[in-house]
Parts: C-alpha cells; structure tokens; sequence
C-alpha cells in the first residue's frame, strides 16, 4: 500500500499469472471517476430516446406500434424468404 499510495504507482495483482486486479490510491481513484460520464438506467436513456423521436419528428405523428411492428415482420419474412 505504501508503494500505491507515497510513490503513485499501481500495483496488479494476477492469479494463475493472468492479470485480475489492479490497486490504486484513492486519490487517482476519484480522480477516474470524477471524469466518468454518469451512468444512466434504463428510464433515463427511455425519456432520451422519447425526447430524440420527438424532436426528429417535428409535428408529424408516431405511427402505432402495432403498424411498426407489422412492417417490421413482413420485412423479416421477406428476407428469410429470399434466404430459402
């Protein structure tokens, strides 16, 4: 710990001679995270997507999901049906 924390030097730590883990000071630690972008669950990057959709549609409205999801299929079927 002392070399980790006095020299900044991390330090890896291997099993079966195969890297694992490395250790670091908690000063570089929160250094690497602090310049993490956030992490965002599954809502957040919902409400993104809704809020993209929405601006690339302008006033035009979103088709119904049944209607997507037919096109959908039939372009599917089409495709596996040129496979065969």
């Amino acid at each position: 710990m002392r070399r980790v924390v006095e020299r900044q030097q991390a330090v890896v730590v291997e099993r079966g001679g195969k890297p694992q883990v490395v250790v670091i000071s908690m000063e570089e630690y929160e250094r690497l995270w602090a310049g993490r972008p956030e992490q965002e669950g599954w809502k957040a990057l919902v409400d993104r997507a809704r809020e993209q959709i929405r601006a690339e549609l302008g006033q035009r409205k979103l088709p119904p999901s049944e209607d997507v999801l037919r096109e959908m299929r039939e372009e599917r079927d089409a495709q596996l049906q040129s496979l065969r």
